[in-house]
């Protein structure tokens, strides 16, 4: 059964970039964002593990972990990764999983039997701390993945877990909330003293609260 929404993730031992890895005591407590990838020296993956690389210290501000994964071994890692700090002007400075057994690619749910299997490794996933799965997205091999889409979705999760409020549409770090539903008016002018707009009685908004 495909992983889903809430489900605590599988732990594993693999083989990747920087030596065996145990997944589960290599993220500690933290986030973790986990990233497939079909084949080393590949021109859209030589772009992306490039930006993410560019991106890690905002990965890590928000106490979030990134690892890659690919499906070849960690031999043929070392040259691809060559080939992106050469092409993308950074220094990739996180593990790549070496799955070319597949193991974790299929303990993941990555492969999808109706496309090319290997084309279709391009999955991301965000982990919690408790090992709960957050957020998966699946991209078709044509499309680069938007990183500072998942950076904002790492946002708005961190945020909803910890105030009693939602983000609504293209919200950004900064912009107004939604109140949830659960929490009447009445009780969110005490909750939220930045002030509660009442739209309907269904949509409130509120300046962010950890602004």
């Amino acid at each position: 059964m495909a992983l889903q929404l809430g489900d605590i993730v599988p732990d594993f031992t693999q083989a990747s970039s920087e030596g065996e890895i145990n997944f589960y005591d290599w993220a500690g407590s933290n986030w973790v964002v986990l990233f497939s990838h079909p084949a080393d020296y590949t021109p859209v993956c030589t772009t992306e593990l490039g930006s993410v690389a560019k991106l890690k210290t905002e990965f890590e501000k928000r106490g979030v972990k990134v690892i890659a994964l690919s499906v070849d071994d960690a031999q043929s890692h070392q040259g691809w990764i060559g080939d992106i700090n050469e092409t993308q002007n950074t220094t990739v400075n996180y593990p790549i999983l070496a799955d070319s057994d597949k193991k974790v690619s299929d303990l993941y749910g990555m492969i999808h039997p109706n496309a090319n299997a290997k084309l279709t490794v391009r999955s991301v996933f965000v982990i919690d701390p408790q090992k709960k799965l957050r957020l998966t997205i699946t991209y078709p091999p044509s499309t680069g993945r938007n990183f500072d889409e998942i950076l904002r979705v790492i946002d708005s999760l961190q945020l909803t877990d910890n105030y009693g409020v939602a983000t609504p549409v293209d919200w950004k770090d900064g912009d107004d909330v939604v109140v949830v539903p659960s929490i009447s008016t009445d009780e969110a002018r005490k909750k939220f003293p930045k002030g509660v707009t009442e739209i309907k009685p269904y949509l409130r908004l509120t300046p962010q609260p950890n602004k």
